[in-house]
């Protein structure tokens, strides 16, 4: 959440509502964003009704998974104006991130990193709000209208106020589509005390298509519109602190961070445009590096390599347990066997386990003659050896 402004010397300008929008508008887009829309800050109610009915429906269900701030903060996601009581309208923001290629070609690269399209760039957290702290500066410095700017960071439920403002809708993957930008966009609010015309709401043209929950490796869609988080591979490899459930480890193939499946395959995204925003560019370094690579990196390494970047905010520990995971289903041992018995001395008991699991995947023929699982101190990590050594022929 944002702060105010200081107080600008010269007297704010005066339009009217109209006006107001279309100048916010033209800002907004001047700024960078590729999409702008307005919405009322308070969801009708049969909205707000469904959300909150959805939302305790998959907490019930435990489908969240770690996730506890979906539940301890329902309410508020429920509808903007609770954040926020002084706030009339929502400007619901846009950014196209639509890569240059379809992201699932690196999936057949096993000794390469897949890693999620939105996390290859800058870190958007910090792209979408500095345009929109921009955009507040300027509508408080102008016009003197109170502003709050939310990024992905606070309890709003960003994908029904972009459907609410004609963003697009919220597609059976349950992310945003839109008909200009397929699956592709990173979204951000700014709240905003004056009431301005809003547009009307984008309506569902998912159709009959259900691609996006037939090409989802690890099956987290149980319906059409519903993700089961404990079985997306993106929350299992961003979001889940400890080992990954043995049954889904084969899933993951190469996937390090994240995963581009169900929104790669949305067939709005023939309309999309690569992404202009320079920052929301895929680094070379970033783009399927080599996992026997970042099986090397240490603490100091891992901050320098991945400084900016979404993927240094899950630490150098858990992505080096998904690197082992990938090494493990690369079928390379040649390339990918070295880096995994480096992996076994490794401080962290989290990326030791995880390279157990890879040892066992890679070399079955003589795995029983590896360490004994007696030398290793955690009880964790003795575990995975004791259920590979089950496992192995």
């Amino acid at each position: 959440m944002s702060r105010r402004p200081p107080v600008p010397k010269r007297p704010p300008k005066v339009a009217s509502p109209g006006e107001l929008r279309e100048v916010i508008r033209g800002e907004a887009l001047r700024l960078g964003f590729d999409a702008v829309g307005f919405a009322p800050a308070s969801l009708a109610p049969e909205v707000r009704r469904e959300r909150l009915a959805n939302l305790a429906s998959l907490v019930a269900q435990g489908l969240h998974g770690d996730m506890g701030w979906l539940a301890t903060r329902a309410e508020q996601r429920a509808d903007p104006v609770t954040l926020w009581p002084e706030a009339r309208t929502v400007v619901s923001l846009a950014l196209n991130y639509a890569p240059p290629r379809d992201p699932r070609e690196t999936l057949s690269l096993l000794d390469h990193a897949a890693i999620s399209v939105y996390a290859q760039g800058r870190d958007y957290h910090e792209v979408v709000k500095n345009k929109l702290k921009a955009l507040g500066r300027f509508i408080w410095d102008t016009y003197r209208h109170e502003i709050k700017v939310f990024v992905d960071t606070a309890p709003v439920m960003e994908k029904p106020v972009a459907q609410a403002s004609g963003l697009g809708w919220q597609g059976k993957h349950t992310n945003l589509v839109s008909r200009q930008f397929g699956s592709w966009l990173f979204l951000g609010e700014l709240l905003l005390s004056a009431e301005l015309p809003v547009d009307a709401p984008e309506s569902d043209h998912c159709g009959q298509c259900h691609a996006c929950l037939d090409v989802c490796p690890t099956r987290a869609f149980p319906a059409p519109y519903r993700l089961e988080a404990r079985r997306c591979i993106s929350y299992l490899t961003i979001e889940h602190e400890g080992p990954i459930d043995p049954d889904l480890r084969p899933l993951l193939g190469n996937r390090i961070y994240g995963c581009d499946d169900c929104l790669a395959v949305c067939p709005w995204n023939k309309f999309a445009q690569t992404a202009h925003e320079e920052a929301l560019r895929a680094r070379p370094d970033l783009d399927a590096p080599l996992l026997a690579e970042l099986a090397t990196l240490d603490d100091a390494t891992f901050r320098r390599r991945f400084a900016g970047t979404a993927i240094k905010r899950i630490g150098r520990d858990r992505l080096l347990r998904n690197v082992a995971y990938a090494l493990g289903n690369s079928k390379m041992p040649g390339t990918a066997l070295p880096a995994v018995e480096r992996l076994l001395d490794d401080e962290s008991p989290l990326v030791r386990g995880a390279a157990v699991w890879a040892l066992s995947r890679l070399a079955p023929h003589d795995f029983r003659r590896r360490r004994p699982a007696i030398d290793e101190p955690d009880d964790s990590v003795r575990g995975e050896w004791l259920t590979a050594a089950i496992g192995v022929p």
